[in-house]
């Protein structure tokens, strides 16, 4: 029997046919675009990559490589990961680093180059007390390098000469001296150190004493959003003696203190200068147990050469007990925003003949006066009939001089300013820079002596 198929039938066979050939099309270019992917992916991991950087650093058949990006040939191969990142930032600027631990035989070092860049996704460096050293003959040929993305193991980053050197996205862990900053030649300003982690470390951030022809500045430098976790007998940043650790900030920072341990530990020993260097957002946080007398957890620690401490401002907080959250022994003065401040027996010169001496600027360098009270003791000999005449004035800090306050005087007396004095004095709105003071004698001759004392609160 002849079977005959109907024009529907066909039409059927035909899509399914039509429809199978598609498929088996898409089937071809899917795997077709599997197998590049995964060509891809392994010419990855044998450093073709595309990148932009002048060298990719990679382990391959147990030795370093580093392929040249440019020519795509692999221009240095070594046992030892130290020569293998040296040759390549040497020959290069930029150097990435896959993935992967990288052992140091000797010191890496990042010689008079500008603008290099080594950078990595989490490459390791273990570097068995070696060093990674970014130099410069002096700071003019050191200048806006950048370490990026490495954790570090056991080495010290060393940023010696060099201006405006940045490293962000580091961990450190189990150094001896994580980061150390020195000056051998010139100086190291401007560096960055931004969204890194200091973990187990005996000291992670030094502020070297100047060597050689090297100044103590490290001016400008910027601590931004780190995190530290001390042991016993260890620092979170030292600022050596001469060191001038000056005009810098430290922001959102965290130390946590007395976890891995429960003795000896600083969050900031200052043995050098911090002037001007404004501490906000920076939170000390002690998990030690009581007692802690004789355990030596101190958040700061200001030494006998500091000069002068750092400026604490808003957000600093000390967390949980402390054997002394800011160890001060010399009684040095320490400044912060709503701290409170006197200035005592200030000698001011005295004219004669009815004319103004010179005048004496009170302030509070490098903070400035929110609020003050002053108070003006006159002693000595009057002559016949003469009279002392003390003016006060204010210096804002658009160097406008305010209304005056003066006082007279025909004997020995100690006053103090009332109310309406200071309203006088202050303006409608402005920043106190220092409070001016003189004095005049209607005589020809004074035996008299004038001395201010003044009060107050800084800003």
């Amino acid at each position: 029997m002849k079977i005959t198929l109907s024009a529907r039938v066909w039409a059927i066979i035909l899509a399914i046919v039509i429809f199978l050939s598609a498929f088996n099309t898409y089937l071809i270019f899917d795997n077709n675009r599997a197998l590049q992917d995964q060509l891809s992916k392994l010419q990855r991991d044998y450093s073709t990559d595309d990148s932009t950087y002048d060298y990719v650093v990679f382990q391959k058949d147990g030795s370093y490589q580093a392929k040249n990006q440019t020519s795509g040939t692999i221009d240095f191969v070594s046992a030892t990961a130290s020569v293998v990142i040296s040759q390549a930032i040497a020959k290069g600027t930029t150097v990435y680093i896959r993935s992967g631990n990288y052992v140091l035989s000797t010191d890496v070092q990042i010689y008079n180059k500008k603008n290099a860049r080594i950078v990595s996704d989490g490459a390791s460096i273990i570097g068995n007390g070696n060093k990674i050293i970014i130099k410069g003959d002096d700071y003019t040929h050191s200048q806006y390098n950048l370490l990026s993305g490495l954790k570090i193991v056991n080495s010290t980053v060393r940023i010696e000469n060099s201006f405006d050197t940045t490293l962000s996205n580091m961990i450190f862990e189990d150094c001896a001296t994580a980061l150390e900053l020195a000056n051998t030649e010139t100086w190291s300003e401007g560096t960055k150190i931004e969204n890194s982690h200091f973990i187990n470390s005996t000291e992670s951030i030094v502020f070297r004493a100047p060597t050689g022809n090297g100044t103590g500045s490290y001016g400008n430098t910027e601590i931004n959003r780190c995190y530290f976790n001390l042991p016993d007998h260890s620092v979170g940043i030292k600022v050596e003696q001469k060191a001038e650790y000056s005009d810098s900030r430290l922001t959102n920072i965290r130390m946590w203190v007395a976890e891995y341990g429960k003795s000896n530990q600083t969050g900031i020993l200052v043995g050098g200068s911090m002037f001007q260097t404004l501490l906000n957002g920076v939170v000390f946080e002690s998990f030690a147990d009581l007692p802690v007398d004789r355990a030596y957890i101190y958040a700061i620690v200001i030494g006998v050469t500091a000069n002068p401490p750092p400026i604490l401002d808003g957000g600093v907080s000390f967390l949980g007990n402390w054997t002394a959250r800011i160890y001060n022994p010399y009684s040095k003065w320490i400044s912060g925003v709503g701290g409170v401040f006197k200035r005592e027996n200030v000698n001011i010169p005295i004219g004669l003949n009815g004319q103004y001496g010179a005048t004496e600027a009170i302030h509070m360098r490098p903070l400035t006066i929110a609020s003050f009270k002053p108070r003006i003791q006159v002693e000595g000999s009057f002559g016949n009939n003469e009279t002392i005449t003390v003016r006060i004035r204010i210096e804002f800090i658009d160097n406008a001089i305010s209304n005056s306050v003066e006082k007279s005087f025909s004997n020995n007396t100690t006053l103090w300013l009332d109310d309406d004095d200071m309203i006088k004095l202050f303006s409608s709105q402005s920043i106190i820079w220092a409070i001016v003071v003189d004095a005049r004698s209607s005589s020809a001759v004074t035996d008299a002596a004038v001395q201010v004392d003044v009060y107050g609160i800084l800003t």
